[in-house]
């Protein structure tokens, strides 16, 4: 059974097909940079693009960088503002030939490793991270979603988590991955503190480079790179939309 996702990012927008089966892409993924200012239109039309490229007309899932409530977007950290309150579900609908299912970009991601990845079976308190142009995380209870957390906006002595710790810091700083690690560390400490999880995935694109950065963690709590690196979400997207079908 094959699927149709789409991960909205700050600096990206990249779609494929899904082997849901397997939660694996099929083909090569489409990449686009994504539109500045990123307006709602100036996107719609990139994720239409993308859609069209791969000749599919079904149901499709699509993912946004901030909170997602029933299709409507409610935070754009990353994001232009002008995307606050919008009914993404129905922008993307017009556009597109078959229906949208919409939702936060690291809970796609999550519900993509916890399926086919690093937290395949996994009970107890599991958060997904995802370090990219911010922090994005997914919470998951004995295996169940809790949707929209926002955890790279808790307060890290005085700022913001993701101000410090994305990796699009350590790109902007030009950190070392040593140097980035300690800063990651201190994040991980102050939300060890509150969740207590039992376990932590790492993804986003600096997943690929895991082996650098991971083993300097020193947090009492295991921390795995995600299996899906930066593929995960658009997996995420595929599967959400495709399961939101079935009765």
């Amino acid at each position: 059974m094959q699927g149709f996702g789409v991960d909205i990012g700050g600096s990206g927008i990249k779609g494929c097909l899904v082997d849901l089966e397997a939660g694996a892409l099929v083909g090569e993924r489409v990449r686009v940079e994504t539109p500045q200012p990123s307006t709602p239109e100036a996107v719609y039309e990139v994720v239409a693009g993308i859609v069209s490229s791969f000749g599919w007309t079904g149901r499709i899932g699509v993912t946004y960088p901030g909170v997602m409530k029933r299709g409507v977007a409610h935070t754009a950290a990353n994001m232009d503002k002008a995307w606050i309150g919008t009914d993404v579900d129905a922008g993307l609908s017009a556009l597109v030939p078959g229906t949208v299912e919409t939702l936060n970009d690291a809970d796609a991601a999550g519900l993509a490793e916890m399926r086919y990845g690093a937290g395949r079976d996994q009970d107890g308190v599991v958060l997904m991270l995802t370090f990219g142009t911010g922090i994005g995380s997914a919470l998951f209870v004995d295996g169940r979603l809790v949707p929209n957390t926002e955890f790279g906006h808790i307060q890290v002595d005085g700022e913001d988590g993701e101000k410090r710790a994305s990796a699009a810091a350590r790109e902007r700083e030009d950190l070392s991955y040593p140097h980035w690690a300690k800063r990651v560390d201190r994040y991980l400490d102050v939300l060890e503190a509150g969740l207590w999880p039992d376990l932590i995935i790492v993804g986003g694109g600096v997943s690929k480079k895991a082996h650098k950065w991971v083993p300097l963690l020193s947090t009492r709590t295991p921390v795995v790179p995600a299996q899906l690196q930066n593929d995960a979400g658009i997996v995420g997207a595929a599967l959400a939309a495709a399961e939101r079908l079935e009765p």
